[in-house]
């Protein structure tokens, strides 16, 4: 195995390319060194589960490359990265995402390092005290219109960061999580209370803001993608 303390997996699609292009010509030239990214791209046709192309730094994970699969596409690509690394911690982030402060990653690492007891799983927290059925089928038509959010709490899916002993506990619970639609709360709900006891509430709207894609035009005048 390949030792990598950090890994980061930014999930995006064949669509949507021009987002993580403009990531790589942008944010991710800023990151620390020691921390390696993928973007995560879905191919139901591969003839393996997964497929790291270092060249261009995807993972390719064998989903369906939709909104609808997201859970699918995240639990495999963690399967990947843990059958692949022997690694302290996993960041998560989406390819709509600006970094907009450059230290803030690490400064989680090494927050992350020094933290005692040590924590597992944070992120900005969205506590659900009690069950109701989601409306996020208005912003994403494609999702059910009954999809019920159960009591729980969960890290946003703007950015979280998984231990490799919650990610291990994570895979275990694989046939759950692909069945879900919303993969930020399949993996707060799923994930064992152990794994949650020093929950790490992070701010995420101080250092991310969302890649809007009418913003396209302009930037591709202005030559960043």
């Amino acid at each position: 195995m390949i030792k990598q303390d950090f890994i980061m997996l930014i999930m995006n699609c064949v669509k949507y390319e021009k987002k993580a292009l403009f990531q790589k010509r942008t944010w991710l030239k800023l990151i620390p060194p020691y921390l390696r990214y993928y973007h995560v791209i879905g191919d139901e046709t591969m003839e393996t589960t997964y497929r790291f192309d270092e060249e261009k730094c995807v993972l390719w994970v064998k989903t369906p490359d939709d909104y609808n699969s997201l859970p699918n596409k995240v639990i495999t690509s963690y399967q990947a990265v843990n059958e692949t690394f022997k690694f302290k911690y996993l960041f998560k982030t989406d390819d709509d995402q600006i970094l907009v402060n450059p230290k803030f990653l690490d400064t989680t690492a090494k927050l992350l390092m020094a933290k005692q007891p040590k924590t597992h799983y944070g992120g900005y927290v969205v506590d659900v005290p009690k069950p109701y059925l989601s409306q996020y089928h208005k912003i994403h038509p494609e999702l059910p219109k009954h999809l019920p959010i159960y009591q729980t709490k969960y890290c946003s899916g703007r950015f979280y960061f998984l231990s490799q002993e919650a990610i291990t506990y994570l895979i275990g619970k694989r046939d759950y999580i692909v069945k879900e639609y919303l993969e930020d709360y399949a993996v707060g709900f799923y994930l064992h209370p152990i794994y949650k006891a020093q929950l790490f509430n992070i701010v995420t709207n101080n250092h991310f803001t969302d890649i809007e894609l009418s913003d396209f035009p302009r930037l591709v005048n202005e030559g960043k993608i």
